[in-house]
């Protein structure tokens, strides 16, 4: 979040306009929510004073918005019911509500010599290190429109300065998507400013947009409520901070690539030792030690939270034990001389000893899971049930800054399971078990009926068994959509779910699938997952393999031709070859294809993005054909388009 890894959601129903509505906390949910209470050390205040150490300003009114006047960033939603007087409510976990606090901490903070963070104007944090000239950004938030604000701000607080140089930590969007915000292209490219990142940074922030990003985006609307309203009982807090901004997410190449532990850099004066970690949180990531500081900047490798070994919106399950293996090489190389870590999300935390004892922590959390989960798993045990077993150490578990406002152990656990085993459970009749509805369909006629259903799950919602009746109830849903009994019971449950949830995107994915339930499924809005600086980052062979998961079987069944196309910009030659209703691609051209595009990758930018029509773009010139048009036309006709807002509580 990554998200996101997180992915830039488009607001489209505006704070409090759910048609359905919300139910109080249950004497259940109240009570689950209590014991937390007694669970946890909440007499525990470190973290709020880390969280207001270094405070130089904040701004009275944190609203951003866009060119058009649209909101893109409203922290204002938030303040209205999230302060740090305020009791947790019965309808939020008192431990999500106590993360949200410490979010809502928000301005211009000092982390040591040099080095600022403004928090609170993103779901992210950004950081300006002062060099001799100018800053030094690193992560420059989702959107330009937020990174602009704050780069306006400090430069308010602490003196007009260039952005002299950019860090992105990681390929996910909330890390990179503002800098056209801080930064003008032309500067980058006259060498007046460094971007720096590390090895396949480019193809994986593009690609994680692209591929699977319909899908990605649809989820991540739950993954993030992006529909829910802002009080106590919708949106409070996102795991690593309030929501994701709505603005322009926008890319430039990096200038400087970090290809392994150890590389320097001085840039404007300052010292900076990076560690290469890929393979953890992202695919590519770096951490950033100042020596001269003794502050160690780690990226989204460790923040105050457990994280996600796989997101709920939908990635590649990321590898625990190696994401352990790199956070003991950071002790390894830093632990005795580190003075102050701070990273992209949260707050910053002071002192070598407790840094340690905090990475030995963040470590042993994803080793313990890793571990014990494997072990687990060649017990027989599969990915549902070790998740019902394992359970952290007391110095994990009553730990503040491993517990799972983001990821999750039950989760965790599933992920590394499905990393090694994958979705098989290995028992027979699960081998090819039935698709959802079909199964609805049956189960609802085996246990009497759709009435019969609902008038146990009523009893068992009065006793507060929600997760079992969450089970039964979307049985009934997928059988019958119609049903109105079943789908507000369900809603009602789905509720009391999130209420008691302490990890923000699964209160998120629990409120957004009652909103549905309530409100059927919406139509309008949606998430921009390919903004332009996303496709002109795109290399042929990425668009071609997105075209290839695009293709109609039906249509392109018995179909075989080849396609030559010359990008006269790139200096570059491809053939698209479909075959056995399959698109293949290759850099040895046909020699007698059976038509020939010649264009500019800009011109099929254009097209991409919606700016001309592909016709449009033969009849001006920009996309040149030579051929047989009409295959050229057979091929655009077998691409198939992605309905965003498909059913996902309904079937």
């Amino acid at each position: 979040m990554k998200p996101i890894a997180a992915i830039a959601i488009t607001l489209f129903v505006s704070s409090g306009l759910i048609a359905g509505e919300p139910k109080p906390a249950t004497e259940t949910t109240i009570t689950a929510n209590n014991k937390v209470k007694q669970t946890l050390p909440f007499n525990d205040k470190q973290d709020f004073k880390d969280a207001q150490r270094g405070f130089i300003a904040k701004q009275d009114v944190v609203t951003i918005k866009n060119a058009n006047g649209d909101i893109v960033w409203d922290l204002e939603a938030y303040k209205k019911y999230i302060t740090l007087e305020t009791p947790a409510p019965d309808s939020v976990n008192p431990s999500l509500w106590r993360n949200a606090q410490l979010n809502m901490i928000n301005g211009l903070f000092e982390v040591t010599d040099g080095i600022y963070q403004i928090r609170g104007y993103d779901l992210s944090n950004i950081t300006f290190v002062k060099g001799d000239t100018g800053w030094i950004v690193f992560d420059p938030l989702i959107s330009q429109e937020t990174a602009k604000a704050a780069l306006a701000f400090i430069n308010s607080e602490l003196g007009e300065r260039p952005v002299v140089a950019v860090i992105y930590s990681h390929s996910h969007i909330d890390h990179f998507g503002g800098v056209r915000g801080i930064v003008d292209e032309k500067d980058v490219l006259a060498g007046k400013v460094d971007i720096i990142a590390s090895y396949g940074f480019t193809e994986h922030a593009v690609s994680e947009n692209v591929i699977a990003g319909n899908a990605m985006g649809r989820r991540a609307v739950y993954m993030y409520g992006a529909l829910l309203p802002r009080n106590v009982q919708g949106g409070v807090n996102g795991g690593l901070g309030q929501t994701t901004s709505t603005g322009l997410a926008t890319l430039i190449k990096p200038t400087d690539i970090i290809k392994k532990t150890g590389e320097e850099r001085t840039i404007d004066g300052v010292k900076m030792v990076f560690q290469y970690t890929p393979g953890t949180e992202a695919p590519t990531e770096i951490n950033t030690y100042f020596p001269d500081k003794k502050a160690l900047w780690m990226a989204e490798n460790s923040t105050n939270t457990m994280h996600n070994i796989l997101t709920l919106r939908g990635a590649q399950v990321r590898d625990a034990l190696k994401w352990s293996s790199y956070l003991q090489e950071t002790i390894e190389m830093w632990g005795d001389e580190v003075e102050v870590k701070f990273q992209s999300h949260h707050w910053p935390m002071w002192g070598q000893s407790k840094i340690v004892d905090y990475f030995k922590k963040q470590r042993d959390m994803y080793k313990y899971t890793h571990d014990q989960t494997v072990r687990l798993m060649n017990q027989g045990f599969i990915g549902s049930e070790i998740s019902e077993i394992i359970q952290f150490p007391d110095e994990i578990e009553n730990n503040w800054s491993t517990r799972g406002y983001y990821g999750t152990l039950r989760h965790n656990s599933r992920a590394v399971y499905q990393r090694y085993m994958g979705w098989y459970s290995g028992n027979p009749s699960d081998l090819n078990n039935l698709p959802p509805t079909d199964a609805a369909v049956n189960y609802v006629a085996y246990m009497g009926g759709e009435q019969e259903i609902i008038k146990k799950a009523k009893a068992d919602y009065e006793a507060g068994k929600y997760r079992w009746v969450a089970e039964v109830l979307k049985h009934v849903v997928f059988a019958n959509p119609q049903s109105e009994q079943g789908k507000k019971l369900l809603a009602d449950t789905y509720e009391q779910l999130g209420y008691q949830a302490e990890s923000g995107p699964w209160r998120s994915v629990y409120l957004q699938g009652a909103y549905e339930l309530r409100n059927g499924t919406p139509s309008a809005g949606g998430t921009n997952t390919a903004s332009p600086d996303i496709i002109k980052n795109m290399p042929p062979e990425m668009l071609f393999d997105y075209l290839a998961v695009r293709i109609l079987p039906d249509k392109a069944a018995g179909k075989s031709f080849a396609i030559n196309l010359n990008f006269t910009d790139l200096d570059e030659k491809y053939t698209l070859y479909i075959e056995n209703s399959v698109l293949n691609h290759t850099k040895k051209q046909a020699d007698k294809p059976d038509v020939t595009l010649t264009l500019t990758k800009l011109a099929l930018d254009d097209v991409q993005l919606g700016n001309v029509t592909l016709e449009q773009a033969i009849a001006n010139g920009d996309i040149e054909l030579d051929g047989d048009k009409d295959v050229f036309k057979d091929f655009v006709g077998m691409l198939d388009t992605f309905k965003f807002w498909f059913n996902i509580v309904t079937p």
